[in-house]
């Protein structure tokens, strides 16, 4: 119980100086444009677009704190999910295929977290057209998608799925 607690605190605190620190960084700056966010929602980098600075080296900050974070943690996570699965190659066949169902979907959630934030965090702040479809990814289907992902793990969701494809296939041959 300690160590989910510690770990629960240091993920806060880790997140909160990370926060504090950028939102230090930003907030000296001079914004005098036409303060429109060319986004769907207030992120670093949109809001470093703003100022009315060269914003370069605080840019190079940003990709290399923000960038090597998201980069790192995705990286440790492969990781720990394909340690998990070489030391369960000495398990039973059952075992090992309940390992890789439940690391392969971990794999794919995170996948479509990390994979949009590297995208947008791990290069420099200019703008792209694909920019916008990349953060309605991040922020608006991957919260949907994901309680469907974990649903459609569950046995009895399994059941029900199939159970409904089998009387959807009956009443297209009637």
């Amino acid at each position: 119980m300690r160590v989910c607690v510690g770990l629960v605190v240091a993920a806060w605190v880790g997140g909160s100086v990370h926060c504090i620190v950028q939102l230090a960084l930003m907030l000296p700056l001079p914004f005098c444009g036409p303060n429109v966010l060319e986004n769907f929602y207030c992120d670093v980098p949109q809001v470093l677009r703003l100022a009315c600075t060269d914003t370069s080296f605080l840019e190079f900050l940003m990709i290399s704190n923000s960038g090597m974070l998201v980069l790192t943690w995705f990286v440790l996570l492969l990781i720990s999910c394909t340690i998990i699965l070489v030391m369960l190659r000495s398990h039973s066949g059952q075992a090992r295929r309940k390992a890789a169902s439940t690391c392969t979907t971990h794999i794919i959630v995170v996948s479509m977290i990390f994979m949009p934030c590297i995208y947008i965090y791990s290069r420099p702040f200019t703008a792209f057209p694909m920019d916008k479809a990349v953060s309605v990814s991040y922020t608006v289907m991957t919260p949907m998608l994901k309680p469907m992902i974990y649903t459609l793990r569950d046995q009895e969701m399994q059941a029900a799925m199939k159970r409904l494809g089998k009387s959807l296939a009956i009443c297209n041959k009637e």
